[in-house]
């Protein structure tokens, strides 16, 4: 049910296309915005709570509340509106419920953390696939060509880079070599 109705937002979204982008664009524009709806659906109910808490304790209501909630306690606790103080200066009711709030926001803030960081992984890890088949498929291309080029007779220019780049590109190698100049530069 879910997926029909993505791809009937699709099909209605298609009938808008900007017509300066190209389909390609658009497409994984789309793919995008699917990946993402689809994460935040898969999402189980403790991490709907932790992050409903973290957005709003991070918007500015949430400060006002507070001010207009420590205003409304200390006013009440100093005796000036004629109630008797039931938590008196230095205010420790509030100070164990603010510590208590304090606890619990912060690791609601550490398990959306947590889960926006496992969903960074997994995008690092499909650039990182996508950018090691890009890499293979433009050394392919570029021994293809250099194989016409030698079939059609045409010289290769002595200071070209292309030995170079028609070597296919070890991500271990790259790896090493900047630790390498990383520890020799420190």
């Amino acid at each position: 049910m879910q997926q029909s109705r993505l791809n009937q937002v699709e099909t209605a979204d298609n009938a808008e296309d900007d017509p300066a982008l190209s389909n390609v664009i658009e497409r994984n524009i789309r793919t995008i915005i699917h990946l993402r709806l689809k994460a935040t659906h898969e999402r189980g109910l403790q991490d709907r709570i932790a992050d409903g808490i973290t957005s709003f304790s991070g918007r500015m209501v949430f400060v006002y509340v507070h001010i207009l909630w420590f205003a409304g306690w200390i006013l009440l606790n100093t005796g000036s509106l004629g109630v008797r103080p039931f938590d008196p200066f230095p205010y420790g009711l509030l100070t164990m419920i603010v510590s208590l709030e304090a606890i619990f926001l912060s690791t609601f803030v550490l398990i959306s953390q947590n889960r926006f960081s496992q969903e960074a992984e997994h995008r690092a890890d499909l650039a990182m696939h996508i950018g090691l088949l890009t890499e293979h498929e433009l050394t392919r291309a570029l021994q293809m060509l250099d194989a016409i080029q030698d079939k059609l007779g045409i010289e290769n220019d002595e200071d070209s880079e292309l030995a170079d780049l028609e070597m296919e590109t070890r991500p271990e190698d790259v790896l090493a070599e900047i630790h390498r100049l990383q520890q020799r530069s420190k």
